[in-house]
């Protein structure tokens, strides 16, 4: 069996689902709209910039969640998803995820954001295996902490490998498609990287190493 990895913000996504849930809490007034929303553009930058502090973004990014129920959490991570996430789902990416799947391929998307945002978007699209930054929770509240490594930068590539030994037989093949230079470390590491609506850096890097580059715009 062969091993299709996606990305998701701005890959399956027009958009950063990360970047959308700290909108989505200034727009609610959950958080501080003036304070919250100029970090949050501040790390959004820094991350397109390949120079985001991962740590600091998640202490600032898992801060919020610490200060509410779980149950009220869930219910605005629906209205999150009905009102800013389902607007960027990108049609010619589901085509994708179905185009791999019917010809026995198994689904898989890793992201840097932390799996609160992310699992019901996984599910969402129908993909069942995510890997993404896991929030700790204790006694059935999230902490404002992370446990384990950031599934960013290189460390996709440990969370990758993990899961990896855990699956019952090897992969063949390996695609991995993304937009993000902090991408490349796992891009070098599959059979078959896509450049997907690349940034500059990965546009670049995508031509010199002959990678196929798409739109799914």
């Amino acid at each position: 069996m062969n091993l299709a990895i996606f990305d998701l913000d701005n890959t399956l996504l027009a958009g950063d689902s990360d970047y959308l849930w700290g909108r989505f809490l200034c727009a609610r007034g959950i958080v501080d709209s003036t304070q919250y929303e100029a970090a949050n553009q501040r790390f959004y930058e820094d991350y397109k910039l390949g120079t985001l502090d991962i740590d600091a973004f998640l202490r600032f990014s898992l801060a919020p969640l610490a200060l509410h129920s779980a149950e009220q959490l869930a219910a605005w991570h629906a209205e999150f998803m009905r009102e800013f996430i389902e607007p960027i789902i990108l049609p010619q990416a589901v085509e994708l995820i179905e185009k791999h799947r019917a010809r026995g391929d198994h689904p898989l998307i890793i992201t840097a954001t932390n799996a609160f945002v992310t699992k019901p978007i996984a599910q969402r699209l129908e993909v069942a295996d995510i890997l993404a930054t896991q929030p700790e929770m204790q006694d059935g509240r999230y902490t404002g902490r992370y446990i384990g490594t950031p599934t960013f930068q290189q460390g996709k590539i440990k969370a990758l490998r993990d899961w990896t030994l855990s699956q019952p037989n090897p992969f063949d093949k390996t695609w991995f498609y993304s937009d993000s230079r902090n991408d490349l470390p796992l891009l070098e590491q599959v059979t078959h990287p896509v450049a997907v609506d690349a940034d500059p850096v990965l546009a670049a890097e995508a031509a010199r190493r002959g990678w196929p580059q798409i739109s799914l715009r």
